[in-house]
C-alpha cells in the first residue's frame, strides 16, 4: 500500500496534533504544576524586589508567573 503525497502530510498533522494531547493529558496526570511555596520575610521581599527587576528588563508576565509557579494577577499587583 503507497501513499499519496497528501495523506502523508494528512497523517502527519493528525500525528503531531495526538502528540500535542496526549504531552498535555500527560502533564494534567502527573500535576506537573509547580507546588505553590509560602514566602515570608526576607525571602519575600527579595522575591518581590526580583521579580520588579525582571518586569523592567521587559520578561512578559505569563513567563514569570508560570516560571515561578505565581498568578499574574500576583505580579500586576506588585
Amino acid at each position: 500500500m503507497s501513499l499519496d503525497r497528501s495523506e502523508i502530510v494528512q497523517l502527519k498533522v493528525a500525528i503531531s496534533a495526538l502528540q500535542k494531547i496526549i504531552a498535555t493529558n500527560a502533564r494534567k496526570a502527573t500535576g506537573a504544576r509547580p507546588k505553590r511555596l509560602r514566602r515570608s520575610g526576607k525571602e519575600l521581599s527579595a522575591f518581590r524586589k526580583m521579580l520588579r527587576i525582571e518586569r523592567k528588563k521587559g520578561v512578559p508576565v505569563p513567563v514569570l508567573a508560570e516560571r515561578h509557579g505565581i498568578s499574574t494577577s500576583y505580579i500586576y499587583q506588585l
